[in-house]
């Protein structure tokens, strides 16, 4: 049992403590009699409880009080940007995970991915282990650029560079563009890996107060002349972590301040399969000239398959052609790129696609409702995607309701991981597809 797990991992249920009879726990959690036996008999296997005849089953003496999150990073460092992933990629099977990024696995294609992988045990031996081109895959990059005509994008699978994941392409972008002290302007809030990453590079980061229809413009012109960044980035569909979706007017209002100030725009795509209908891009209107376009499969196909993209002017992806093989000798790895090459080609995944908005668009709407109950309500309803950033009620700090959630097996997404100015200590996200009803039990019990 899960949740019995976590008691013990949280010391909710210490050594010595008696568990509920099998009928009683059956009768809770509805379930047959025979199901809570074979659960108690693998917490036994495992050590953590002990049966006693004729008296029922307790906590074990030597149960290990980490054993159900057994997360490395420590449970009362400062709540950061590195904060929310640490916990989150370092947790147990068992512990929950409603602030995570991704969705579960069974929500992903794995009948396709399992059938690219048969497919690509097959392929050409060079593919399985030699380094690949420079630039990536030629079949996937052409795949790619496919549907950028429609968008009015002149660029040709040249103009694409493949690398291991959409947080190396930010990378490299920032190797080649940016120095030490250089000022760098990301919404209010932001992607936390945004913030952890500009303060790998050491750059002054600047945050712009987001609205629902994007940057507020007029704060956004204020931080061009204040402060000369040279790079913005953003996530244009879907905008991480409120939902949010560009605006045509706030759109061209952007790319006219940015020409003004000759600043360059990093407009990451990765939730962009999540949107029913597209919404403006910034790569479309600017036609790849000062807007460079990255993205990734992480969320929508596979985290485990590691493969990004930079679609940019061709001095650019010229420069990053060769910033990457200083760095890491090539792109990413050829089986990788085979196997999100066959996976994209074979039809299933659009597939995929239309069904996952589908069940998403269901899957907000009742965690909304749940939420609701809860008097926690979200900022804005967004279009598309998994993500609810809502406001706690009475002024909750979250970052101190995160902590209690980690004390009791469970990963949430404190405001303030996403905020430069620090302005969202009130604020959570949710990943509605990984909220169970334990996560909404303890909310209730945390903010009744």
């Amino acid at each position: 049992m899960l949740a019995i797990r976590r008691l013990i991992a949280s010391q909710s249920l210490l050594p010595g403590d008696k568990l509920p009879s099998i009928r009683k726990l059956a009768r809770e959690k509805a379930v047959s009699p025979s199901t809570v036996v074979e659960a108690y008999d693998r917490l036994a296997a495992e050590g953590l409880i002990r049966p006693r005849a004729g008296s029922g089953f307790y906590v074990a003496a030597g149960a290990p009080p980490g054993r159900a999150g057994d997360t490395h990073a420590p449970l009362d460092r400062a709540v950061d940007p590195f904060w929310v992933s640490r916990q989150s990629l370092d947790a147990g099977r068992e512990t929950l995970r409603p602030g995570c990024g991704w969705l579960p696995p069974a929500w992903m294609p794995l009948a396709a991915i399992r059938r690219a992988l048969r497919a690509t045990a097959k392929t050409a031996d060079a593919t399985l282990v030699e380094y690949g081109s420079t630039r990536g895959s030629p079949a996937l990059r052409r795949l790619l650029v496919r549907p950028f005509a429609a968008e009015g994008i002149e660029a040709g699978p040249e103009d694409v560079l493949l690398t291991s994941s959409g947080t190396q392409a930010i990378d490299l972008i920032c190797r080649h563009l940016l120095r030490p002290g250089d000022a760098v302007l990301v919404d209010d809030p932001c992607y936390f890996n945004f913030r952890a990453l500009l303060q790998a590079h050491a750059v002054r980061i600047v945050g712009v107060p987001y609205t629902p229809s994007g940057p507020d413009i007029s704060r956004f012109e204020e931080a061009l002349a204040l402060h000369r960044p040279r790079l913005y980035l953003t996530n244009a569909a879907l905008h991480n972590p409120t939902g949010a979706s560009l605006s045509p007017r706030a759109a061209h209002q952007l790319l006219a301040a940015a020409a003004a100030h000759d600043l360059t725009i990093v407009e990451d795509e990765i939730f962009a399969d999540f949107e029913p209908e597209r919404s403006v891009r910034l790569a479309a209107l600017d036609g790849l000239n000062r807007v460079i376009r990255v993205g990734s499969f992480s969320k929508t196909l596979s985290a485990s398959i590691r493969c990004g993209y930079i679609a940019a002017r061709p001095d650019l992806a010229e420069a990053l052609v060769d910033l990457q093989l200083a760095t890491g000798f090539g792109g990413p790895s050829p089986l990788a790129a085979e196997l999100v090459f066959r996976t994209l080609s074979d039809g299933s995944y659009y597939r995929h696609l239309s069904s996952l908005q589908g069940r998403l668009t269901r899957r907000r709407r009742e965690a909304i409702a749940a939420l609701a109950t809860c008097d926690v309500h979200p900022w804005t309803l967004p279009r598309g995607g998994f993500y609810l950033w809502c406001r706690l009620p009475r002024a909750t700090d979250a970052s101190e309701l995160a902590q209690r959630g980690l004390r009791e097996g469970m990963v949430l997404a404190p405001g303030n991981v996403f905020s430069v100015s620090r302005t969202a200590a009130d604020f959570m996200r949710f990943n509605v597809t990984q909220m169970p009803s334990e996560v909404l039990a303890f909310l209730r019990r945390a903010l009744g």
